[in-house]
């Protein structure tokens, strides 16, 4: 013959435990919801991080607009030296026909007094 083991369960039953009060002062030194997960503190990172990035961004705008400005610079200068370049060829030309056309006048006046004598 075998031997075999019966298991029983006993059921008690019990009083309901009532909920004991607490004191305000405790209920108000409990961390808030924020403080307890530090949102404070991730919203203060959080915002000097943005505050970095947007100087660092503003300084990031500055340096890449440096080289427009030097073109912009430049194509002014490169106008004025130009345009300079320019009125010093014009004023040479102009110099050089007024010497050619003197020269031919003064020519065409011997030629006349020639023939007149």
């Amino acid at each position: 013959m075998t031997s075999s083991t019966i298991a029983t369960t006993k059921t008690t039953s019990q009083a309901p435990i009532l909920p004991t009060t607490v004191p305000s002062s405790i209920i108000q030194n409990l961390p808030s919801f924020g403080s307890l997960f530090r949102f404070d503190n991730r919203l203060g990172s959080l915002e000097a991080n943005f505050s970095e990035f947007r100087q660092t961004n503003q300084f990031a705008g500055a340096v890449s607009s440096i080289p427009g400005i030097v073109n912009h610079y430049m194509d002014q200068r490169m106008n004025e030296a130009v345009k300079i370049a320019v009125q010093i060829q014009s004023d040479r030309l102009r110099d050089e026909t007024q010497k050619e056309n003197d020269e031919f006048l003064r020519t065409v006046d011997e030629n006349i007094k020639k023939i007149i004598k």
